[in-house]
């Protein structure tokens, strides 16, 4: 093998415009009693901190930085992490969120942005791959097994490891795939995302295996594609630790 790649799921191998940032803007503006919706660029500028990640926390924030807008402390908002949280999957998951075979919310639309045979490609090119994502795993397996086919994908997922920018899920994605398929110690790694999280992910993996070599690829989300703040953008993703930017994910290989 030449090198292990990982793939962040959101933005990547699915468009999640009209599905995570719909429900994530619904959310904001349902709790802010419908006097904001955030728009893309919001939820971009909030995202380029770095630490936002997770949609419901970035939901939440969004939210209280709203009220503090208006004159209100945090300690005034009397919603919940699980009121916003079930609310966000009663839109993006539908009426019955734990029942995938139900599901009607906005995941179900969701585009996508490669093809079953694009990994049949990676693997011919002698490339080993999975994914480390800070979707829940039953988001993330909707997507790879369901709606791609994939025959039981290595896969880290929020609830196996910290969250982006830490590295630890990175590892086990790595890990997995080195035991799944006896792998010699120490290939590259190429880790593909379009988050400057994403990015920082890699930063901060080098810091802890100086030994390896670490390769973050920027992957320019569907939203941004076509917009005038492409290129500032891109020069986020460079900023943020990106070795190159690409506008598609199979403009890898």
């Amino acid at each position: 093998m030449k090198s292990i790649v990982i793939f962040d799921i959101d933005g990547v191998i699915r468009d999640v415009t009209g599905s995570y940032r719909r429900a994530l803007a619904d959310t904001v503006e349902y709790y802010t009693n419908y006097n904001y919706r955030p728009s893309m660029d919001d939820i971009d500028n909030l995202k380029a901190e770095g630490i936002w990640n997770n949609d419901w926390e970035g939901s939440q924030e969004l939210i209280l930085r709203y009220f503090e807008s208006i004159g209100k402390s945090r300690d005034d908002v009397s919603y919940s992490y699980s009121d916003i949280v079930n609310f966000f999957q009663s839109r993006y998951r539908g009426s019955q969120p734990d029942k995938p075979e139900t599901w009607e919310g906005y995941i179900t639309t969701e585009p996508l942005l490669v093809t079953q045979a694009y990994f049949t490609t990676l693997t011919a090119n002698k490339y080993s791959w999975g994914f480390f994502s800070g979707a829940t795993r039953g988001s993330a397996e909707y997507i790879l097994k369901h709606r791609l086919a994939l025959e039981n994908p290595v896969l880290i997922a929020m609830e196996d490891a910290l969250g982006k920018p830490d590295p630890t899920g990175l590892f086990l994605a790595v890990q997995l795939i080195e035991e799944k398929l006896s792998l010699p110690s120490l290939l590259p790694v190429v880790y593909l995302g379009d988050t400057v999280a994403d990015m920082t992910t890699i930063i901060n993996a080098r810091k802890f295996q100086p030994e390896r070599e670490f390769i973050a690829v920027g992957v320019l989300p569907p939203h941004i594609q076509g917009d005038e703040n492409i290129n500032q953008y891109s020069q986020q993703l460079l900023k943020a630790g990106a070795n190159k930017v690409v506008l598609k994910v199979t403009d890898f290989i």
